[in-house]
C-alpha cells in the first residue's frame, strides 16, 4: 500500500514537473496585408467566414484570410468596433461622432439599419446566448444593450464618464473599464442594476479588457505598463502585472489559455497565461510592431492580427507621431 502510494506521488511530482517545463508560447510575424490609409481602433475576426474586420477611420476594412483581398465598406462617422453577428452575415459598427451604431450586411456592405445609443460609442461585443449586443458609451458614461432580432435599444444603463471595453461574466454582469478613474464598473445586464465599482490601484488609464470564465479572472490593460488582474467573484484587484507599454486591447486565446496585450508604444505582445498557482501570469514578451496597440484573434488556427502603420517622428516636442502615408497594414502573427 505504502509502496503504491509512494509510485503514485512520484508519477504526479513528474507529470507536474512535466507542465511546468513545457515552454511558454510565443508569436512571430509571419507576414503583412496593405490596405488603405487611415486611422484604426479595435478588430475582429470572423473565424466561420474567414474575414478580419477593422473598424478604420469612416468605414469597415475586410480582408480575406483565405485570398488576403481587401475592400472596405461603409459610410461610418469615426468607426470604433466592428462586431460580427453570430449566424446573421450581419456587422454592428459604433458610429462615434453621430451617436449610432450601424448595421451592415456582410455580403455587400449595405446599411441594414441605423441605431440611436449614448454618446460617443465606442468599444461593443455581441452576447450571442442572449441575442443582444452591448455597447459602450464613452462620453455619457450609458451602455446601449439592443436586442440583435427587434434591432432596437432595450435597456440604457447609466454607469460613469470616460467607458471603454466591457465584457460580459458569470451571472449576466457586465464589467467595464474606466479609462478616467482607474476603475471596471459593472451592472447586470438583464435588471440594469449597477454593482460597486471595482478599484485598480496602480493602474492608470485601463482600455482593454478580457475575461476567463473558467478562473473567474478579469484582466484589465493599463496604460502604465501594467495590468490588473481581478477576481470577478470578490471584485477586488488580486495583482498587477508588468506588461509593455501603449496597449488598447485584451485579447484572449480561451482555448489555447492565453490573454495576449498589444503594446503599440514599444512594439510588443504581452502573453499572459491564464492557469497556473497564483493566477494570470506574464510568461513571454514576442516582438510585434510599433503602432500595433489593438488587435484580433483567428479562433481556429490562433493566429492575431494587428493593424497598425510606419509613424514619422512628432512634429514638435511632445506631439504625436504621424502615419506615413501608404503605409498602413496588418502584421499577421502566428503562433510558435
Amino acid at each position: 500500500m505504502l509502496r503504491a502510494a509512494y509510485k503514485y506521488l512520484l508519477v504526479s511530482v513528474a507529470a507536474a514537473t512535466l507542465i511546468a517545463a513545457a515552454p511558454a508560447p510565443t508569436y512571430v510575424i509571419s507576414g503583412s496585408i496593405a490596405g488603405p490609409d487611415g486611422g484604426w481602433d479595435y478588430a475582429s475576426v470572423d473565424s466561420e467566414a474567414h474575414r478580419l474586420y477593422i473598424a478604420h477611420g469612416n468605414v469597415v476594412t475586410e480582408v480575406d484570410l483565405r485570398t488576403k483581398a481587401v475592400r472596405s465598406f461603409g459610410a461610418i462617422a469615426k468607426a470604433h468596433a466592428v462586431v460580427p453577428i453570430t449566424g446573421k452575415s450581419m456587422l454592428l459598427v459604433t458610429s462615434g461622432h453621430d451617436n449610432s451604431v450601424r448595421l451592415l450586411a456582410a455580403g455587400d456592405g449595405r446599411e441594414l439599419a441605423r441605431i440611436s445609443v449614448g454618446a460617443d460609442p465606442d468599444a461593443a461585443f455581441y452576447d450571442t446566448a442572449g441575442g443582444r449586443a452591448v455597447v459602450m458609451n464613452a462620453k455619457d458614461g450609458t451602455v446601449s444593450v439592443i436586442d440583435m432580432a427587434a434591432r432596437k435599444v432595450v435597456r440604457t444603463i447609466t454607469l460613469k464618464p470616460a467607458l471603454e471595453f466591457g465584457v460580459l461574466g458569470k451571472n449576466d454582469m457586465l464589467y467595464v473599464n474606466n479609462e478616467d478613474l482607474n476603475e471596471i464598473e459593472s451592472a447586470n445586464l438583464t435588471t440594469g442594476k449597477v454593482s460597486a465599482t471595482i478599484p485598480l490601484p496602480g493602474c492608470t488609464g485601463p482600455t482593454g479588457l478580457g475575461y476567463d470564465e473558467r478562473t473567474g479572472q478579469l484582466i484589465s490593460a493599463c496604460a502604465n505598463g501594467k495590468a490588473a488582474v481581478v477576481d470577478a467573484v470578490s471584485h477586488k484587484m488580486v495583482k498587477l502585472l508588468s506588461i509593455g507599454s501603449g496597449p488598447d486591447a485584451v485579447i484572449m486565446d480561451i482555448a489555447r489559455r492565453v490573454a495576449i496585450i498589444p503594446c503599440g508604444r514599444d512594439g510588443t505582445l504581452s502573453i499572459v497565461a491564464l492557469d497556473g498557482t497564483g493566477g494570470a501570469k506574464v510568461v513571454g514578451t514576442a516582438k510585434s510592431e510599433k503602432g500595433a496597440r489593438t488587435g484580433a484573434l483567428d479562433m481556429a488556427d490562433g493566429t492575431v492580427y494587428l493593424p497598425t502603420a510606419a509613424f514619422s517622428p512628432p512634429a514638435s516636442a511632445g506631439g504625436r507621431p504621424a502615419a506615413t502615408p501608404g503605409s498602413f497594414h496588418v502584421a499577421v502573427m502566428s503562433r510558435r
